[in-house]
């Protein structure tokens, strides 16, 4: 017994020493949104999301056509400004309940809260479904020419252009709006529950009890036994709880094929890459690259950071260990913030400044929290808002980055809001780009500070890391979903498969210099974007390599740059990533592109390479 008190002891008091230091970490002020969960306002614009709703099917409910043939006598542009005032208080309301939620999701009033809006907004918003589709019912010529001659109606353009995109897969108008409607029963409530049961696991490290969060970042403890007990925490409460992701997996991949199927998408993945308005062959053209840099990239480091640890080969629970050279001392909230600004404001001062307003404006939730959600997110909310933060900050190296990187995301959601409601939203694969762009400032910056040849080893080692993290651990989640929704179709999925295609996927990814031991199949069950946003992944791993080519153009530019950088985050939805990329001189279309993005993680493996030969 006393053994076990002093284990339990020992390990609380390192999971404390990991975590001291931080200084006062700001935790979010949601009433710039609303002031509080039974705020008047709120209920007030509830009810008034419902009433303009219905108010707004009953005036414009089959007429659409008709005022589009009336071109610029017609009210089509008056009818879609409407549209998008009750789209954008639907998005006020539902941000807040997301938000309030993710703060503690097992509060039981704030899962309620999010519950009820949830439905009420979806109630609601089942009285605007008509509008998008009964605008793509009318014919292209008309509606061209209305465009030309009511510049209201011409101003939203890019959306309407958007929304033509999807007319082949559209549904009769009843079967879109059971679809609509079920989604709350359907595939938001296996969301749910995923993300409630995830964030009240408690995994047990000599005999100190932690939540997901502190648990993963344990794998980064320069403490090897540590990062083993971690490792095997979470293996056995994943095995533990397998019969449930399982289902759920196995639920929502059916789920998806069902609405594959009715909507007449072939490939798996079709869905997703319509929504990020990129093609297929161009998603094909990056996970291909990807896979044949495996060797050069993944493999060959990990084989050098073995050696640097004085293993012939590292366990799974060893991949993000520290290097000896990696300072260990915790980086606290102020320190973070300085390091982040510094590097936007060297970059452009209108970007240090954009983000300083997430710190006065207390738009970040920093803490870790029991039942906060785990991971890190920028939400958008809406344009006549601001977007907000949720960080687990615990002063790693990587959290500063993942400050970088979550800032990055608000800094293009902030400029792209003047676009509004309808057409502020980047795809995914576009929206990654500023996010990764902030991270590879605040790396560069940094690194050029670095004088003493070990902390520049460990540094280039944290970014080459970070870079595989994004390319190609991301390709690799991207394959095994590939695996899993291709043979969901011949039918459910057990949980030995789903570990089989995870263990497969893994290591070819990972190379030899990995062992991947016992307890690591369970480990796709945390990956919560498998369950959100199907084939999400690979947009990390667009942005990424995107950047890398990118930034290669900023440091060889003259001038011009950060303009031609801003006119891209502020056009928001409204250009395809061909017209983005174009002022750039770059085309992700192009067969070599994904190359030069590649090439430049292989170069910091190279500049390691070299560093190590000097030692």
């Amino acid at each position: 017994m006393a053994s076990s008190k002093g284990k339990r002891a020992a390990t609380a008091q390192r999971v404390k020493e990991e975590t001291a230091g931080l200084g006062a970490l700001p935790e979010w002020n949601l009433a710039d949104l609303y002031a509080g969960m039974d705020a008047p306002e709120l209920q007030r614009d509830v009810k008034r999301a419902a009433d303009e709703s219905i108010a707004f099917e009953k005036a414009w409910k089959c007429k659409l056509a008709d005022e589009a043939a009336r071109g610029a006598a017609g009210r089509l542009g008056e009818a879609l400004r409407v549209y998008e005032q009750i789209d954008e208080l639907i998005g006020r309301i539902m941000s807040y309940a997301g938000l309030v939620y993710a703060g503690d999701t097992s509060d039981p009033k704030r899962a309620k809260l999010y519950g009820d809006l949830q439905e009420k907004m979806t109630d609601a918003s089942a009285h605007l479904l008509f509008f998008a589709l009964e605008l793509n019912h009318v014919d292209d010529a008309v509606l061209e020419a209305a465009m030309k001659a009511d510049p209201v109606l011409g101003h939203y353009r890019p959306w309407v252009e958007d929304l033509r995109l999807d007319k082949p897969y559209q549904l009769e108008d009843r079967i879109e709006q059971l679809f609509h409607e079920k989604s709350v029963t359907g595939r938001g409530a296996w969301n749910r529950l995923f993300d409630e049961t995830m964030t009240a696991l408690r995994f047990e490290v000599d005999g100190e009890k932690l939540a997901l969060e502190p648990t993963l970042n344990l794998l980064q403890s320069a403490d090897g036994e540590l990062r083993r007990k971690a490792a095997g925490a979470l293996a056995a409460v994943f095995r533990d709880n397998l019969r449930l992701f399982t289902l759920i997996t196995n639920t929502l991949a059916k789920d998806k094929e069902i609405s594959d199927r009715w909507r007449g998408f072939k490939d798996i993945a079709d869905s997703r890459h319509l929504a990020n308005r990129v093609e297929p062959e161009v998603v094909d053209a990056l996970a291909a690259a990807v896979r044949d840099a495996y060797p050069r990239l993944s493999h060959r480091y990990y084989a050098m950071k073995a050696k640097w640890l004085g293993m012939d080969q590292m366990n799974h629970w060893d991949r993000n260990a520290p290097l000896p050279e990696t300072p260990q001392a915790v980086i606290g909230w102020e320190d973070a913030k300085n390091t982040v600004l510094s590097a936007y404001q060297a970059f452009a001062p209108e970007m240090a400044e954009i983000a300083l307003r997430f710190f006065d404006g207390r738009w970040i939730d920093a803490p870790v929290r029991p039942g906060k959600s785990p991971g890190a997110f920028a939400h958008p909310t809406v344009p006549s808002a601001h977007p907000y933060v949720l960080l687990n900050y615990l002063g790693k190296p990587r959290d500063v980055m993942t400050l970088a990187h979550e800032l990055g995301h608000g800094v293009h959601q902030v400029l792209a809001g003047a676009q509004g409601p309808l057409m502020s939203s980047t795809p995914l694969t576009l929206a990654e780009t500023a996010s990764v762009f902030g991270e590879m400032l605040t790396f560069r910056t940094l690194l050029d500070r670095t004088r003493d040849r070990r902390e520049r080893k460990a540094m280039l080692a944290q970014k080459v890391e970070d870079m595989i993290n994004t390319v190609v651990r991301q390709i690799a989640f991207y394959q095994f979903e590939r695996r899993v929704h291709g043979e969901r179709r011949n039918g459910e999925l057990t949980s030995d498969q789903l570990g089989r295609f995870w263990l497969e996927v893994q290591a070819e990814s990972l190379g030899p210099a990995i062992a991947l031991r016992e307890g690591y199949e369970t480990f796709w069950a945390y990956i919560p974007h498998f369950i959100h946003s199907p084939f999400y992944v690979y947009a990390y791993a667009f942005g990424d390599c995107l950047v890398n080519s990118l930034f290669a153009v900023y440091q060889n530019a003259e001038k011009g740059f950060q303009e031609k950088y801003f006119d891209m985050l502020r056009a928001g939805g409204t250009k395809h990533h061909k017209e983005l990329l174009a002022p750039f001189g770059l085309d992700a279309s192009q067969p070599d592109f994904w190359q030069k993005g590649l090439s430049v993680i292989e170069g910091l493996i190279d500049e390691l390479e070299a560093l190590d030969r000097e030692a």
